[in-house]
């Protein structure tokens, strides 16, 4: 039975780049004359979701009558799929562990019903289950190998796995669903996941010329990505891809500011082999790119060659190891040790520079002592003196959490036996019951601690999104914050960690 029941399906190669959690909410039950009224409906149409809906809506997912009254209706209707599946459905949309029984109840009745199948895969992953949800996914492609999401969602599984599969099984889904906007999808994540450069400009390629980005948004995203990576690799060839994008009529507005930006740039590319560094400064000055770009980096970099052709090589220097401090990474690291070079100075004394700074705008991390799920009694920071720690914010249905996960692990296993700890605080107490088993699931390292709602976080402070990251020193201070890590920048993580467990003092 193929069913197009649309359901939030929380996926780490499909969520955004944050979960905000969701507060305990007072839910408002309807009065008993609406109840009736609706439960009359579902009587009358069992098999008819909206009906099921609007139930639950009314009477509230977290009413201990409504799993009675669901009770009673699967006894009542013991051959219709739909009935526990409106209550697991809901329980999923609430992020509830209460959510799976359901689930099972329903591909018992209908073994070919694939939203069911891939529920219990989105509820697998909170549960760490990732094999189960394996095999949950598999089914659900299966029941509907028309399906372009779990097409979708079945290839990106092999990312890890089987490098050549996910390859085959990705192009497979570009060619079998040329119109849905989940080929274009499939596409983008390939791109944006490839470790070689020239791989990720041959998919973003391919993306563009497969899927028209005047259609497809996930397209139109891969370009945006496709000319932050050209304004690093090829600023002529950014600037064409601009110039092409502002000829879309809904992405004129938002390409006609790119293409002046990927003017500066060249224009300020030009002025520097002419050098004329005044000149270069105050056109890379007006250059205003989205924060989350890479090429913002860059732009430090050649602001630092600009004052270096000045011959301010202190000046250059300077500025990077400013940039550092706020958000390493390596190949800044790199730069500002050829600076220190000509500075006359040597790695060592960089790295003295840099701490210095760094230690300058450290602040003591805000106290807290909060519950571990995974030994008796409770955890504070202070525990954890002397001992650099990466902290992290997170719940089991958060998606971009999970998704960060396995990078995290890939660096922090290179610690063991170091002076090191990692810590993850998870924020919606309503998912305790996922905790544990997803810690022994998953087989993740950090120590899961419990959150207080209300507590004062003051310089640790998530603002009730997840995750959110720190790197607190071993003296107990806040030394990186408003940092993620993914395939593409696992190094800065682990330089972050080892600048503080190589510092002396």
């Amino acid at each position: 039975m193929k069913r197009l029941i649309k359901i939030a399906l929380i996926c780490s190669l499909a969520i955004p780049t944050l979960s905000i959690a969701q507060g305990k909410k007072t839910e408002t039950v309807a009065d008993k004359a609406t109840l009736s009224t609706l439960a009359k409906a579902v009587e009358a149409a069992p098999d008819s979701l909206s009906a099921h809906d609007a139930y639950i809506k009314a009477a509230g997912v977290t009413n201990p009558a409504v799993v009675a009254q669901y009770d009673k209706w699967m006894k009542k209707f013991p051959k219709s799929a739909i009935v526990p599946y409106a209550l697991a459905k809901a329980y999923l949309n609430h992020e509830s562990p209460k959510a799976k029984p359901y689930l099972l109840k329903v591909v018992a009745i209908d073994p070919n019903f694939t939203e069911a199948w891939g529920g219990l895969w989105t509820d697998a992953q909170r549960w760490g289950d990732f094999k189960g949800g394996d095999e949950y996914l598999k089914k659900a492609t299966e029941s509907d190998p028309q399906n372009a999401s779990y097409a979708f969602y079945y290839s990106s599984g092999f990312r890890d796995k089987d490098p050549k599969t996910y390859h085959d099984l990705t192009m497979g889904v570009a060619k079998r669903f040329p119109e849905s906007d989940r080929g274009a999808q499939a596409l983008y994540w390939y791109a944006t996941r490839s470790k070689d450069v020239a791989d990720k400009m041959k998919y973003y390629e391919l993306l563009r010329n497969s899927y028209s980005p005047a259609k497809f948004n996930w397209s139109a995203s891969g370009m945006t990505s496709y000319f932050d990576l050209l304004l690093v690799e090829d600023s002529k060839k950014a600037l064409e891809l601009a110039q092409d994008m502002a000829k879309i009529e809904k992405q004129e507005k938002e390409w006609t500011n790119l293409k002046l930006q990927a003017q500066r740039v060249n224009d300020a590319k030009a002025l520097m082999k002419e050098k004329k560094s005044a000149e270069v400064l105050a056109l890379l000055a007006q250059v205003k790119l989205p924060r989350y770009y890479s090429f913002n980096k860059e732009i430090l970099v050649l602001k630092a060659e600009a004052y270096a052709l000045a011959g301010n090589t202190n000046a250059a220097y300077d500025s990077l190891i400013f940039a550092f401090a706020k958000q390493p990474g390596v190949k800044l690291k790199s730069v500002i040790n050829g600076y220190g070079v000509k500075l006359g100075k040597n790695e060592g004394q960089v790295n003295t520079d840099i701490l210095k700074y760094i230690n300058s705008n450290a602040q003591a991390a805000t106290a807290f002592t909060l519950k571990n799920y995974l030994t008796p009694g409770q955890t504070s920071l202070s525990d954890y003196k002397g001992k650099v720690v990466l902290l992290t914010y997170w719940f089991p249905g958060c998606g971009p959490c999970r998704g960060e996960f396995p990078h995290f692990e890939n660096v922090v296993r290179k610690f063991k036996g170091k002076d090191f700890s990692y810590v993850g605080i998870n924020i919606v107490s309503d998912q305790n019951e996922y905790v544990v088993p997803f810690m022994k699931g998953s087989g993740y390292s950090f120590t899961p601690l419990e959150d207080i709602e209300g507590r004062q976080k003051g310089n640790l402070d998530n603002r009730g999104a997840a995750p959110a990251n720190f790197i607190i020193d071993k003296e107990g201070r806040v030394v990186f914050s408003n940092f993620r890590t993914d395939g593409d920048n696992e190094d800065e993580l682990e330089l972050m960690i080892n600048l503080m467990l190589d510092r002396k003092g």
